[in-house]
């Protein structure tokens, strides 16, 4: 189930969410996209081609809105060679210059953004769509035995870059858990 905890930037925690509309409301606020969308069956070992040409009416839709020239799927598994690389890569808080487009096909992670002087955990599961707008920071948390697929969409064509900011914020709040 997606959940939205926000903390205040000293740790202290003002409240959970775990409606989805009350999610996308309290996210709206701070400029990010939240949208829970129907799945559609996949095998759990379903390659990026077969992720993408399920989905290709919803990447349409979205391309023609938002302008995304690269368009792939990721997936990770808790035998997957590069996991604990992966994991360290997207730990640290960073920002892009473009908009961050993730849709959870399967599995889940944790989102957490650094805005309006708050901490905001969002775990993002199955179904859910999130869009992190350019320069907001943010990290993002897998976990220690990740298991998701996730469609992930850029305008440039190069797809994810990173400007990592520096500081140590992302280390002293909650990381993701599996259930």
């Amino acid at each position: 189930m997606s959940k939205l905890e926000v903390f205040a930037e000293t740790g202290l925690k003002l409240y959970v969410l775990t409606d989805g509309d009350a999610i996308a409301t309290a996210l709206g606020e701070i400029g990010v996209t939240f949208e829970r969308w129907p799945t559609r069956k996949l095998a759990p070992d379903a390659d990026s081609d077969t992720i993408l040409a399920t989905y290709a009416p919803e990447i349409e839709r979205l391309q023609k809105k938002g302008g995304y020239r690269s368009i792939d799927a990721v997936s990770v598994v808790p035998d997957h060679p590069d996991r604990a690389t992966m994991r360290t890569n997207f730990l640290s808080e960073h920002t892009h210059a473009e908009d961050e487009v993730r849709f959870f096909v399967r599995g889940e992670g944790l989102f957490t953004l650094h805005a309006a002087d708050r901490v905001w955990n969002v775990l993002c599961c199955e179904g859910d769509l999130m869009s992190v707008p350019a320069g907001m920071t943010h990290w993002f948390d897998m976990g220690a035995t990740p298991n998701f697929a996730a469609i992930r969409m850029f305008v440039n064509p190069d797809g994810w870059i990173a400007a990592f900011t520096g500081s140590d914020i992302a280390e002293r709040f909650p990381r993701y858990e599996a259930a």
